[in-house]
């Protein structure tokens, strides 16, 4: 989860919402991503998505049935889609996200043999949101 916050911290440098995604296959890290919306115009490029494609191209294959997500938000409804397409084996999420998030709604979006995990290092990940919205409302 550390790594996946170096990646929302890139993402704040760029003023893009501050959410990083790393994916694991054999205990190696073989995507880092983080939000590209604005950068990209592109309503689609959420760290999640990005390290999806990236694990895709890197194992020359679609699906994740053998790899970890660790991303500091937990999924929206859209990723947790894309999350079952690719068949990821495990989700592990930082903060919770009441309005989007498609875990704690019990949207059963994701693989039913996903096994999702939530809460870790929650503080760090809610943080770096809190502060890039606040720094939004005050300019």
């Amino acid at each position: 989860m550390r790594e996946a916050l170096k990646e929302a911290q890139y993402a704040y440098e760029k003023d893009e919402v501050p959410v990083g995604a790393v994916i694991v296959a054999n205990q190696r890290i073989i995507a880092r991503a983080h939000n590209l919306t604005e950068l990209l115009n592109d309503v689609t490029a959420h760290a999640e998505m990005q390290a999806i494609t990236a694990s895709a191209n890197y194992l020359g294959g679609k699906y994740l049935d053998e790899c970890t997500l660790y991303v500091t938000l937990e999924p929206c409804t859209m990723c947790a889609g894309a999350l079952n397409w690719a068949q990821i084996k495990k989700v592990v999420y930082g903060a919770s996200d009441e309005k989007r998030g498609a875990v704690k709604q019990k949207i059963h979006l994701l693989h039913p043999k996903t096994e999702v995990v939530g809460g870790i290092l929650q503080e760090e990940c809610s943080q770096i949101l809190k502060a890039f919205f606040l720094k939004k409302r005050l300019n």
